[in-house]
């Protein structure tokens, strides 16, 4: 079985992200979402191991210690972070994993896996995006006036990213989310093939050259 693909998604707040997550999971069996762990509070209808794994700040500090991540960083003061076990399993068993992690623990992720495929979700504008985030009226506008601020920070730091996406229809998104990691699968088969006619002919001139 062919070993999956490690997929970071990242972006502004309010861009989309989970419900693209979702959009993936629900129309393509290929896809395996890693729960991460975070220190922040659930919100109304979230679950514990569903949305997230809610740890207090003394557990995520034990599970840094313990050397239990993929990567972690801290965001709007809380603790985020991917737990190893489900990631490498996933992998292992043909998933394409799909990390939603900030920009912060991506950057760690490209560092550590170079073969990892970075994705960055954005809105069409600004005021779009301060326009969603105002909407969803989960916040305080105090919190969604620190989110805005940190959409400014990671702006800058887009550019390690390999692909960028609008979000400006959900199922536009998500349909070109599914083919560019296709797309990424497909272009490491025809490496895989390239090196395989290679290896097959450098064997051919080893017999030849043995009876010369």
């Amino acid at each position: 079985m062919n070993k999956g693909s490690l997929v970071v998604v990242s972006g502004f707040s309010g861009a989309g992200k989970g419900t693209l997550m979702k959009n993936l999971l629900a129309k393509y069996d290929n896809y395996a979402l890693s729960i991460s762990c975070t220190t922040r509070k659930p919100r109304e209808g979230e679950l514990d191991g569903r949305e997230y794994f809610f740890k207090t700040k003394e557990e995520f500090e034990e599970m840094i210690k313990n050397d239990e991540l993929v990567e972690y960083a801290q965001y709007v003061d809380n603790y985020y972070g991917t737990p190893k076990e489900f990631v490498w399993s996933q992998l292992d068993a043909g998933k394409d994993v799909l990390l939603e992690i900030e920009i912060q623990g991506a950057l760690k992720i490209k560092e550590k896996f170079p073969d990892a495929v970075l994705v960055f979700i954005t809105t069409p504008s600004g005021e779009e995006l301060k326009s969603r985030l105002i909407g969803r009226g989960t916040e305080a506008p105090e919190v969604v006036k620190k989110r805005l601020e940190r959409a400014v920070q990671e702006s800058e730091g887009v550019e390690a990213y390999d692909y960028i996406l609008i979000n400006d229809d959900i199922d536009t998104c998500t349909e070109k989310l599914h083919n560019l990691i296709r797309a990424q699968h497909e272009r490491a088969a025809q490496h895989i093939d390239i090196i395989e006619n290679v290896r097959k002919d450098l064997r051919r001139i080893e017999d030849v050259t043995a009876n010369i």
